[in-house]
């Protein structure tokens, strides 16, 4: 379920047009036309670490704009299980599936405390009906959507447990400095690559050994690049 607007939640109304990272987020191409059609109230909320944005099969409120922090995606299987279909970071659009249907395609579970922006579906619905620019970036980023989860599985989920979590630190990279990298609980991990907990940590530890990368953190969630070669051909 979406979270009201409560006082551990709710922060007040976002500024668009003042967004500090507005050129990563879905309004990066509205201008003040656009602005001027938004009617219902955009959300600036804050949520703590293990809060969740909404549920599975949830009805769709509105869809978010991660600001900062990183939120988990996940699915249900047939067989009971829970699985990390793809990990979101800042800039990234969560719950775009809420245009097509009433309900979420998935759960969305913060890794992090994380701040976003709620922006309601009859927000989205007038834009959509009156901006031609935000119709085409509300396409884009479904689309780049798909191929980004789907490219998520692929390499999260085939070959062996070192390729598997190579490939993971690779994807984990800070888009503003390639040689950080932010991870997070070992059994979360464990879930997103198929792998059991005590795998992950056995093949984080021997990167570490091996000095591929190493911890810059007490906690063991960030590190350093310091073999780049070894994680792209393990």
């Amino acid at each position: 379920m979406i979270p009201i607007k409560t006082e551990s939640a709710w922060k007040g109304i976002s500024d668009c047009r003042n967004c500090g990272i507005r050129d990563m987020v879905l309004f990066a191409d509205l201008n003040e036309q656009d602005f001027g059609v938004i009617h219902a109230p955009i959300d600036d909320m804050e949520f703590r670490t293990g809060s969740t944005l909404f549920q599975e099969a949830g009805s769709a409120h509105g869809i978010f704009t991660l600001r900062s922090g990183m939120v988990k995606l996940v699915r249900g299987t047939a067989d009971g299980r829970q699985r990390i279909v793809r990990v979101l970071r800042p800039g990234d659009v969560i719950g775009l599936e809420a245009l097509g249907g009433a309900r979420y395609d998935t759960e969305a579970i913060t890794l992090t405390d994380v701040s976003v922006c709620r922006i309601p579906l009859a927000v989205i619905h007038d834009l959509d009906a009156q901006s031609p620019r935000l119709h085409k970036r509300l396409m884009e980023k479904w689309s780049r959507n798909l191929k980004e989860a789907d490219d998520w599985l692929a390499d999260l989920n085939f070959g062996t447990a070192r390729r598997r979590v190579c490939n993971f630190v690779l994807k984990m990279r800070s888009a503003s400095d390639a040689q950080i990298v932010t991870i997070f609980a070992r059994e979360d991990m464990g879930a997103m690559m198929d792998l059991k907990m005590e795998t992950v940590s056995r093949e984080i530890s021997a990167l570490v050994r091996e000095q591929v990368i190493e911890p810059l953190d007490k906690y063991g969630r960030v590190y350093r690049v310091l073999q780049l070669d070894q994680l792209t051909t393990a």
